[in-house]
């Protein structure tokens, strides 16, 4: 399997956990409509690498990279290491100890699709 095949599996996959996590689990319904909306325009982006290849990498990684700083925020969120207010949007089913996995997980699956994900020369 080659690195873009990764990277496309592993986006397709943080798309699909975040997606059931914000339908699940989301405390509020504007955040869940904006996740929503984030997550149709990176698989319309993934599609588009899919498809056609290239240079379509370089817009899904800048999403994932868009991802992982996300969930990195929700992490230092959790680990009160600095306060967005958006406490709400990083807690997952109420839990701390889940929603801190969740965010560990996604911001390492992320990061590492955009490394895969990156053309070389």
């Amino acid at each position: 399997m080659d690195k873009t095949r990764l990277g496309i599996g592993l986006v397709a996959g943080v798309l699909v956990v975040q997606t059931l996590a914000s339908l699940v689990w989301s405390a509020d319904a504007t955040l869940t409509g904006v996740a929503l909306a984030f997550n149709a325009v990176a698989a319309v982006s993934l599609g588009l690498l899919v498809r056609r290849g290239g240079r379509a990498a370089w817009v899904v990684a800048g999403w994932c990279a868009g991802f992982f700083g996300w969930h990195v925020v929700g992490l230092g969120e959790l680990a009160g290491w600095w306060t967005t207010g958006l406490d709400a949007a990083f807690l997952v089913a109420a839990s701390y100890q889940l929603s801190v996995v969740y965010q560990a997980v996604l911001a390492t699956a992320a990061g590492f699709a955009v490394h895969l994900l990156l053309p070389r020369r």
